[in-house]
């Protein structure tokens, strides 16, 4: 670990959006991960990646305390898990809507402040705000031109604005996304990166954005969380994208080269490494 990874690693509770330290996670008797230690700081965007079956997504299930640490600790907006959801926006996995859906764009980003109430929502002052508060959202990420329309007329990428809309509505200071890229094009994955870049810088919101390939979102990351071998390790994208840091964690020689235009190519992990290679083409 550099010098400046290890003065990030120990900053102060109260300066971290999440901090996990010697952290593990055990699943039907089994070890998921262990000896994760990790700090992302407010207004701070980190990919988590590994291969499948890795833990990326436990980490946020941790996060969120839907799956308990085993051993260590973990401060999640200064609160222990689960304590602070409610400051906590969260994108699960999930496929493409059917294209039969009719449900509206805007109807979907709503769900995101009172889907968990019965019934239809009352006229009057409060609703009038929650009102303000969906197209506040839907204009941060740039979805206002389509988000009238119904939710399974549009692209993937137009889906996912709105539901990363759904996901900052209630102005959370730590939003976590899990695989929000699986199912765009290049274009898209670039896009969308940009715009949660975005929100990092000029909200302060800290992020965590589970993926499968680093190069479209390189550019835009400050940190890296790398799962494998059953534990990870976090850095600067070019602390923990390294051929030593690689090799470390897979216990076992790994190449890091990086192509003319500056994509990363990770050569001989354990597991083919899909996740640092174009899954679309140009």
């Amino acid at each position: 670990m550099t010098q400046a990874a290890e003065l990030h690693a120990h900053a102060p509770v109260e300066e971290s959006a999440v901090r996990f330290e010697s952290a593990a996670v055990e699943l039907g008797g089994r070890q998921i991960w262990g000896d994760v230690s990790l700090c992302l700081r407010p207004g701070e965007f980190a990919a988590v990646l590994g291969p499948n079956g890795a833990g990326k997504s436990t980490l946020l299930k941790a996060i969120l305390r839907l799956v308990p640490l085993s051993a260590g600790s973990a401060t999640i907006l200064g609160r222990p898990p689960g304590a602070a959801n409610g400051q906590i926006g969260y994108l699960p996995q999930r496929h493409s809507f059917d294209a039969a859906s009719r449900i509206r764009g805007v109807d979907l980003v709503r769900l995101g402040l009172d889907g968990a109430r019965w019934g239809i929502p009352l006229p009057g002052r409060a609703n009038a705000q929650a009102r303000k508060r969906v197209d506040e959202a839907i204009e941060l990420v740039g979805a206002a031109p389509y988000a009238g329309r119904p939710i399974g007329r549009l692209s993937g990428g137009e889906q996912q604005r709105l539901l990363i809309a759904q996901a900052l509505i209630r102005r959370p200071q730590l939003l976590l996304l899990d695989e929000p890229l699986d199912s765009l094009d290049l274009t898209n994955q670039v896009s969308v990166a940009a715009l949660v870049r975005r929100i990092c810088h000029e909200h302060g919101v800290a992020v965590m954005l589970v993926a499968h390939d680093v190069n479209p979102i390189l550019p835009h990351l400050d940190r890296i969380v790398y799962f494998a071998g059953a534990t990870a390790v976090e850095g600067a994208p070019r602390e923990v994208i390294t051929s030593e840091t690689l090799s470390a964690l897979y216990s076992a020689p790994v190449e890091v080269l990086e192509t003319s235009d500056g994509r990363l190519v990770v050569v001989g992990t354990p597991e083919p490494p899909s996740i640092h290679h174009p899954r679309h083409a140009h």
